[in-house]
């Protein structure tokens, strides 16, 4: 592929490398370091000059030191004269802060949105927005990916029983993402209605459906502190269902996570490598993961040869 250079943000560079392999291609010579005042320094090592430049930088760890090393980088390759600029963001920052839900909260989302705009990215490519609104705070181009395909994929090869499932929603917002994967594997869904008392916490749960001998597959788009899920997988138990597993495309588990997973009722709980992994695979055997590089790899292939996307969005690229 002529023309195309593959750069790796320092939040992920596990999920660059196997993209890169998957392109057969190298990973772009850059220097990202910092100042002892904790200000973040970027050296492009190459010729950038009349390339498509791909940046690849996920929205975890140190996020805000991540972030702003994606700005940097792209504002570096622009002002070298770089073709396009795409910024590949497989878990995109603060992204559940989409909304104003109450008086002066601010929509930093937006403002997320307008600082890449500002830096010089022409295109972003995402995965699983926690809100597909989103797209609309930007004015380039955005793709929104799904873990979708994938995720179906990995319920066939590892679930035996999968067509006695049931796919279950921890909260009304999920009900369309469940919805859909119940619609293709033909099974039935069911949902949980949380009331919140304060974020992070949830008050009661109520169960919509009925679980009663299934194996209960719980689906969202991020796990953070695990409290909903866990809650979850205790209501689903106690509903009747035989197993519960989890399937989540973001797995920040951020506090006390890993023991609230370690604890609970689950046989597994997969999550794609948007975020790296390794380190709470150690501290927790339950956990799986699922390598979306590939589809990644097929999205900056097609957006580069001017393909279309969409085939993603119910294929997993062989």
């Amino acid at each position: 592929m002529p023309n195309i250079v593959l750069f790796s943000g320092s939040s992920h560079q596990d999920l660059s490398q196997r993209v890169a392999d998957r392109l057969g291609l190298e990973l772009g010579k850059v220097v990202t370091k910092k100042f002892s005042n904790q200000e973040t320094s970027v050296e492009i090592g190459e010729s950038v000059r009349g390339e498509d430049v791909y940046i690849i930088q996920s929205g975890c760890g140190e996020i805000n030191d991540n972030l702003m090393e994606l700005l940097i980088m792209i504002n570096a390759c622009k002002i070298a004269s770089s073709s396009r600029v795409t910024a590949v963001i497989p878990c995109f920052p603060y992204a559940r802060q989409d909304k104003k839900d109450k008086s002066r909260a601010p929509i930093s989302a937006k403002l997320v949105a307008n600082m890449l705009s500002v830096a010089g990215a022409d295109h972003i490519i995402t995965m699983d927005l926690h809100a597909s609104q989103i797209q609309g705070f930007f004015d380039i181009p955005v793709d929104n990916l799904y873990a979708e395909p994938a995720v179906l994929q990995w319920i066939k090869e590892n679930i035996m029983e999968w067509r006695n499932c049931i796919i279950v929603s921890p909260d009304a917002g999920g009900a369309k993402r469940v919805t859909s994967i119940a619609d293709r594997l033909n099974v039935e869904f069911a949902l949980i209605h949380k009331e919140r008392k304060k974020a992070n916490e949830v008050d009661r749960m109520v169960l919509v459906g009925d679980v009663k001998d299934r194996v209960a597959i719980l689906v969202d788009d991020m796990a953070d502190t695990c409290g909903t899920i866990c809650h979850a997988a205790d209501k689903l138990v106690s509903a009747g269902a035989t197993k519960v597993y989890a399937i989540l495309t973001h797995g920040i588990f951020s506090g006390p996570a890993i023991s609230r997973i370690n604890n609970a009722a689950f046989e597994a709980v997969v999550v794609t490598n948007t975020i790296p992994q390794e380190e709470k695979m150690k501290h927790c055997p339950k956990i799986q993961v699922i390598d979306i590089s590939m589809i990644l790899a097929e999205a900056i292939r097609r957006t580069h040869n001017g393909e279309s996307v969409s085939y993603l969005f119910s294929h997993v690229p062989l």
